[in-house]
């Protein structure tokens, strides 16, 4: 058990942080819950009695944790909850405002290949690093075109490509461009071609979006 709900205080500490500063009461009403297929779902950060109700109803054997290991009291109950139920978490870390890296994107594809399926993924609110989650997860384990795979990052989501959050689509509209100049598979335009600084640097948003996505809506 982690020391942070090792004691009734600490865990009623961690359970207001989960609801309250993290934004957990507004996801008990909605998750943003939806299959992709494969096996694979995505939702926004899940609570320990979603996680039970995923784990009954869709069979869920992991949980990919795009937020990485924090300090929010969601994590701790959420690794609870896990070692609870069985359920393999795997915690690592995208980003929502940068382009993935060479090495983050071969990370996902080896965790894509030995999941335990069903398998469910989630950020905080299931619009960006979700989004990217599971467009990745569409390219590199279903073997779906990149443009198809790309409308896992849409409004009906949550997500903004004008905002700083659209350098995702703009990562992946890179690809697209190359790709129709001179035809090549995605993963050999990440490993010979993609350039992750000159991306960000060609990248600009809607400033007004940013401020919406950032100052208002507290994305991570």
């Amino acid at each position: 058990m982690s020391i942070a709900l090792s004691t009734p205080t600490r865990r009623l500490r961690a359970w207001l942080d989960m609801h309250l500063v993290d934004h957990g009461a507004i996801r008990a009403v909605y998750n943003n819950f939806h299959a992709l297929g494969g096996g694979m779902y995505r939702c926004s950060q899940p609570s320990p009695a979603q996680i039970r109700r995923y784990h009954v109803r869709h069979g869920i054997r992991s949980i990919v944790n795009l937020r990485g290991v924090h300090d929010y009291g969601s994590y701790f109950y959420e690794e609870e909850a896990c070692a609870r139920l069985g359920i393999e978490l795997h915690s690592v870390k995208l980003y929502s405002r940068t382009p993935p890296s060479v090495a983050e994107i071969h990370r996902m594809r080896e965790l894509y290949a030995r999941l335990e399926y069903p398998a469910l993924l989630h950020c905080k609110s299931g619009a960006d690093r979700a989004g990217l989650g599971a467009a990745l997860f569409r390219i590199l384990q279903l073997g779906h075109p990149v443009r198809e795979a790309m409308r896992e990052l849409s409004w009906k989501y949550g997500h903004s490509r004008r905002a700083r959050t659209g350098i995702l689509d703009f990562f992946f509209a890179s690809y697209l461009a190359c790709d129709a100049r001179r035809p090549i598979a995605f993963i050999d335009w990440v490993d010979t071609m993609y350039d992750e600084k000159a991306l960000k640097a060609a990248f600009r948003d809607d400033g007004w979006a940013s401020v919406v996505v950032d100052k208002v809506l507290h994305r991570e």
